[in-house]
């Protein structure tokens, strides 16, 4: 969904020396940009296409030479051939008399390489320039190298022989040198292999053939059916896949077509030149990249170039450029720049123009193609249908060269410029009725033209709508060409001397206000295009280019121009561009920053900065640069859009730039981040150039920053974005190169699009995005904050009001928040918890906490004592509100109760038992309105409790289910369950049997068993009796944790007695000494006590329970041996010198296990106080200074291997820094970089640290701890 349009043309004349004298053929020299004509007069002109001033050189091949020869050709001879041969740097000239003439242009040097009879017909040199086919006026093919050897001779005329020729005659009497078909045109393909002829004197019947030749040697390949061809219009497909040639259809089809050949000369396909039977094609050409081909048709009043292109298996014509009069009329292609071309009259205008594509999507997503006199319409909303399909067609009176769409408000304008220099408007209706035009064809009428000016070569170009009813557009002429126009200068004309662009001319910006005068009525949902009239014009010279005009989409009635140096300025309608003095002016532009290079796709687009509306300008240039404020974000970019999440408000403000790349990436960037990023440059050249914005990407230098743009990967090569459906659509349009459409939407703007809908409370449309997009449910609470969500459960199921897409909402509801993990690097929370994460848990402070959700803000404070919250209580919360909506605002209905069912099976953890509570009440109900025939609630909503029970069973496991019933103790809903559960009943029966014929106690503690319920099967249990005393004791033995719901329960002295003691065994089993010999003290079983408090080191408690034994004195001093024993081994020799001392009256022991704890000023003490001081004075003395010496050896060990350990550090950092340096001069980063490749240190194992490890990875890992 493309247009061809002109974006820039220029002009230059060729000044012929003589009044009838015509330029008859041309060449092309592509590395100095010159092109050359041959004219009748057997003058060769020279003109510079590229140069700033326009550089003319001639050669007159009819005068003498300074030295007196004689002419090289006679007057009556005429130059049939030229080319330009790119090796010799010199022209090759062939006249009708069969001269050879090499010319060369830097000298001047002329001179005559070779003869041939018959005359030259034409001249065509091989791609490569190795080799140069001559075709003579006898029919005959020469094919020369450089040295003007001849390789081979063949005749191209099959069906003539040479003696016929030369004879003049043909065998049906035709004269052969003046016979209508001795024009012949010779085409190479691209690779030079293979060249097709096209125009011999055909049979008696007028037809020809197309022949393709071998290049080696000359060697007939192929030919084509004898056909009608027209002149000898044929050109091959620098690709090779194709030869187009031009047929003579008007008797079976009123027109002119081209047809296609393959090598194997098999004609494939064919289109139709519009017009009349009396359009003939003269000339085909295909630009250097074969997207385009040109034909030259003839008709009665004028001529016109007509470009064509194919796509999706049609062929569109694009433009059509008329030439009014029957001057002989050529045409040319760049050889090296494929949207450029060249035209030219006989009477020596040349015409330079440079196309570019179009994206063909307009405002509101419309498509509006361009095919011939046909526009076709698809609003891509609405069908999404690539061209030749459309919704509507409009037809008009000759070929489109140009439109412009305007939407605003409910008033849609459609401006189109004809190739007959006429301007018509069409009215479209409202949007909402265009699904009544789908497949219709409207035919247009002019608009009156008014003041419109027509001057030569000059169309009306880029068109763009100020406002409803004004629009502007540029003419381009020579600066020379504005005095013809001096007449229509008056009040209406302004005068803008800009600077110049180049010597490309001046333009004339042409500013009209159209008026509709149609006083009929038009059919709603009808087109109208009557009644256009001027009402006002205004014209506005400007002393440059003009490369591209767009709205201001902020403003009315005002307009960017890009100039042809890329500044860009102002207009406003009424007023033209206004020139202040040079500070005001610097001042302006400071708002409108230019491209660094010519744009030819520009487009501004209103953003938000900081809150206030502004419009940022982005540009393409025919390198691939994307810019925008004079700073590149992309260097290989291929197409370009916006989208805006606003879509359908007042004012659609744009927050993303799509676009794709050469590598076949499509990338969405955030605008803020483009507007606000910071910009890296690189030097290039002799200035500064930005090489983008943020982070450098691998394999592309100028991106947005990471984190802020996706990347998606186009599937098919070539493929370019053609337009953006805006607001919750976010749907990304993309055209392959074979022109089918397809359809994407990237992750981002769909997460946008929901985002937006949430904020606006737009429930409805949150959900069917999530659905439609397979978004992650958890999204619609986690955005906004689950908080918030439950403050507005009820408006989200009023919103919502479909009870399945609200069952679909409730199982998908997770603990995750999938905006802290799944989209947190896409998109970021509406909200800010002012909460503190500790543990497993969220602490919330006690301050006034906002919780937004869309526009609306809610302040909760926070309770005393209800400041810590669950992280796991999301799901629950959410669950707990939707069903309490759900039971109070909305009707009885099944699918109701199934939703009620549904928020309870997948709660955290699932309320199963209140489900089948629920389940079991409507049983009841069903049973009851049965047997009374009392019409129940539910039963009236024919919801049947089995229904119910399936629903749960589907959305929770079957197992789950029957142990919830049997939870419930219900056995006949336990059996129905596990019968619906698809459970063997040779399973499940005999143990539903089991517990029937068992007491209600015995079978409520055998079914808590089963489910690990041992509190309530504890409390049962002890209700069936004392005969299930031990069952109570050996539960609680086997579950430690009821031993204190057990001593609850019982409160008979001698079973507490039993529970105490078997309690306290457990405890002694788990080493808590202390608390099982509590647990026996309490039972008086003072001996088990003592072997506790022994088992534990508690020394003091055991004696004294000694003394609550009342042991005799030698037991107490064995025990208090063995104790001592016992507390040295466990490294408490302090506690074990209480002991000798106070119960074994070892003094001598006491003070040993003191100096042995380095108790010094204990011992002592001890010493002097039973007479010993002497004695331990020398003890402690010698233990002491043992002691001071350890220590001291133990400060130098620890000393000397600091220093090793700082020496060791301080090597290895510098080693590291040395590294980092050469790394950083030689442009690599250390991550790039194996450790084990460069690592100077050693790895062996030395003696110097007693934690070094001995394995290869040691030294990186101490490096990347250095650094």
């Amino acid at each position: 969904m493309k247009n061809l349009k002109v974006f820039s043309e220029s002009r230059a004349a060729v000044n012929l020396q003589a009044e009838s004298e015509e330029l008859l053929v041309s060449a092309l020299d592509v590395e100095q940009n010159r092109i050359f004509f041959a004219s009748s007069a057997n003058i060769i002109y020279g003109i510079n296409l590229s140069a700033s001033q326009e550089m003319q050189w001639t050669i007159n091949l009819c005068l003498q030479s300074e030295l007196g020869l004689p002419p090289i050709l006679e007057a009556e001879d005429r130059i049939t051939g030229l080319d330009y041969l790119i090796e010799q740097e010199a022209l090759i000239v062939g006249t009708s008399t069969g001269d050879l003439v090499l010319v060369v242009p830097t000298s001047n040097t002329v001179d005559v390489v070779g003869k041939v009879e018959g005359g030259v017909k034409t001249i065509a040199s091989s791609p490569d320039g190795a080799l140069l086919i001559v075709a003579t006026g006898f029919g005959q093919l020469l094919a020369m190298t450089q040295d003007w050897d001849v390789l081979y001779e063949v005749s191209y005329d099959l069906d003539n022989n040479l003696e016929t020729f030369m004879s003049g005659t043909r065998a049906d009497g035709i004269s052969g040198l003046s016979s209508p078909f001795s024009q012949v045109r010779v085409s190479w393909r691209g690779d030079g292999k293979y060249f097709a002829t096209l125009g011999c004197s055909g049979n008696s019947e007028g037809l020809q053939r197309l022949r393709i030749w071998e290049r080696e040697s000359g060697t007939l390949h192929s030919s084509s059916e004898p056909k009608d061809f027209m002149e000898a219009a044929m050109d091959w497909m620098p690709s090779g896949a194709k030869v187009a040639a031009a047929c003579n259809t008007s008797k079976t089809k009123n027109c002119a077509s081209v047809a296609f050949f393959e090598r194997n000369g098999l004609e494939r396909g064919s289109f139709d030149i519009y017009g009349t039977t009396e359009a003939k094609i003269e000339m085909l050409k295909w630009n250097c990249n074969s997207e385009l081909l040109a034909a030259l048709v003839r008709y009665d009043e004028w001529s016109s170039i007509q470009i064509w292109s194919f796509s999706n298996y049609h062929w569109y014509l694009k433009q059509e450029w008329r030439y009014l009069g029957k001057n002989k009329l050529m045409f040319a292609w760049d050889p090296e720049r494929p949207m450029r071309a060249i035209c030219w009259t006989a009477y020596g205008l040349v015409h330079l123009l440079t196309l570019c594509w179009s994206s063909a999507v307009y405002d509101a997503s419309i498509a509006i193609v361009i095919d011939g006199v046909n526009v076709l319409v698809t609003p891509l909303s609405l069908s999404l249908v690539p061209p030749p399909m459309s919704h509507f067609n409009i037809m008009f009176q000759s070929a489109v060269q140009s439109v412009a769409f305007t939407s605003r408000g409910l008033e849609s304008h459609l401006a189109v410029g004809l190739s007959d220099g006429n301007l018509s408007i069409v009215k479209f209706p409202n949007m909402n009725m265009w699904d009544q035009l789908e497949g219709t064809v409207y035919e247009t009428v002019n608009v009156d033209p008014g003041s419109l000016i027509k001057i030569e070569f000059g169309d009306l170009r880029h068109l763009t709508w100020l406002d409803p009813y004004v629009i502007l557009g540029v003419m381009h002429c020579d600066g020379d060409q504005t005095s013809l126009y001096s007449d229509f200068i008056s009040n209406n004309w302004r005068k803008c001397p800009l600077m110049s662009g180049g010597n490309n001319g001046v333009s004339i910006l042409v500013e009209m206000e159209l008026v509709c005068n149609n006083v009929e009525e038009v059919e709603p949902g009808c087109l109208s295009s009557s009644g256009w009239v001027v009402k006002s014009s205004m014209h506005t010279v400007i002393e440059s280019s003009v490369v591209a005009i767009a709205a201001n989409p902020m403003t009315r009635c005002e307009a960017f121009i890009q100039l042809g140096n890329g500044d860009i300025v102002s207009y406003m309608s009424k007023e033209g561009i206004n020139i202040a003095p040079a500070e005001l002016y610097k001042e302006k532009r400071s708002n409108l920053k230019g491209f660094l290079s010519y744009c030819p796709w520009m487009y501004p687009i209103p953003v938000y900065d900081y809150g206030k509306l502004k419009v940022l300008i982005f540009g393409l240039d025919e390198d691939g640069r994307l810019q925008v404020n004079g700073q590149v974000i992309c260097s290989t970019c291929t197409s370009f859009s916006f989208y805006a999440s606003a879509a359908g408000k007042v004012q659609e403000v744009v927050t993303h730039l799509i676009y794709t790349t050469r590598q076949d990436l499509l990338i969405v960037a955030n605008i803020d981040e483009i507007f606000h990023g910071d910009v890296h440059y690189e030097s290039m050249g002799n200035g500064q150039s930005p090489v983008g914005f943020g982070n450098k990407l691998q394999g592309e230098n100028k991106l947005i920053r990471e984190g802020n743009h996706d990347e998606l990967k186009v599937w098919e090569r070539g493929a370019k974005l053609i337009g953006i459906i805006n607001g919750d659509e976010a749907a990304v349009i993309l055209q392959t190169v074979r022109g089918n459409l397809e359809v994407i939407y990237p992750r981002k703007l769909v997460l946008l699009a929901i985002a937006g809908a949430l904020v606006d409370k737009r429930f409805k449309d949150a959900v069917s995005l999530v659905r439609q997009h397979r978004i992650n449910y958890n999204i619609i609470v986690d955005y906004c904050g689950w908080q918030s969500f439950v403050e507005a459960a009820s408006e989200f199921v009023r919103k919502i009001n479909n009870l399945s897409h609200i069952t679909e909402f409730v199982c998908a509801l997770k603990h995750e928040n999938v905006m802290e993990t799944l989209y947190k690097d896409i998109l970021l929370p509406n909200h800010q918890d002012n909460k503190i994460e500790c543990g497993s848990q969220i602490f919330l402070s006690n301050t006034d906490s906002p919780l937004e959700f869309g526009n609306q803000t809610i302040i909760k404070r926070l309770e005393p004592g209800n400041e810590i919250v669950s992280k796991n209580c999301k799901v629950r919360a959410v669950l707990e509100a939707v069903r309490k909506v759900l039971e109070e605002e909305v009707s009885k209905s099944p699918a109701r109760e199934l939703c009620i069912l549904t928020t309870l099976a997948c709660n955290d953890p699932p309320e199963l038992e209140e489900a089948l509570k629920r389940i079991k009440k409507w049983r009841e109900t069903e049973i009851a309105s049965t047997m009374n025939e009392v019409d129940g609630g539910l039963h009236k909503l024919n919801l049947s409790a089995e229904e119910a029970l399936k629903h749960l069973l589907w959305l929770s496991e079957p197992d789950a289910v029957f142990h919830a019933a049997l939870g419930l103790y219900d056995l006949h809903l336990a059996a129905i369950v596990a019968l619906n559960s698809q459970r063997d009943p040779k399973e499940f029966l005999p143990f539903l049997q089991e517990l029937e014929n068992m007491p209600s106690p015995v079978m409520c503690y055998t079914i808590d068993c089963k489910l690990c319920r041992y509190e309530s099967a504890l409390k049962n249990i002890a209700a069936a009796g004392d005969a299930y005393f031990e069952e109570c004791l050996q539960l609680m033995k086997s579950n430690p944790k009821l031993f204190a719901l057990g001593l609850d329960i019982f409160k008979d002295v001698g079973k507490r007695a039993v529970i105490l003691e078997a309690w306290g065994d457990h405890l002694f089993s788990e080493e808590r000494f202390e608390e099982a010999a509590m647990a026996y003290c309490s039972t008086c079983s003072f001996q088990k006590a003592l072997g506790s408090f022994r088992a534990g080191g508690l020394w003091k408690e055991a004696l004294t329970m000694a003394g609550m034994l009342r042991l005799t004195t030698d037991e107490v001093s064995s025990l208090a041996n063995d104790l001592c024993e016992e507390l040295q081994a466990l490294g408490k020799p302090a506690e074990a010198a209480k002991i000798a001392l106070g119960y074994c009256k070892d003094v001598q022991g006491a003070i040993n296990l003191l100096l042995t704890a380095r108790e010094w000023l204990e011992a002592l003490r001890i010493g002097f106080l039973y007479d010993m001081g002497e004695l331990v004075k020398s003890q402690v003395k010698l233990a002491a200074i043992e002691c001071a010496n350890l220590l001291i050896l133990e400060y130098e060990e620890g000393i000397e291997k600091v220093g090793k350990y700082l020496a060791r550090y301080l090597a290895v950092r510098q080693r590291r820094l040395l590294l980092a340096a050469k790394l950083e001069m030689e442009g690599k980063a250390k991550e790039d970089v194996d450790d084990d490749t460069f690592s100077e240190t050693s790895s062996n194992i030395s003696g110097m640290s007693a934690y070094t490890l001995g394995y290869e990875g040691t030294v990186r890992h101490q490096m990347h701890l250095v650094t």
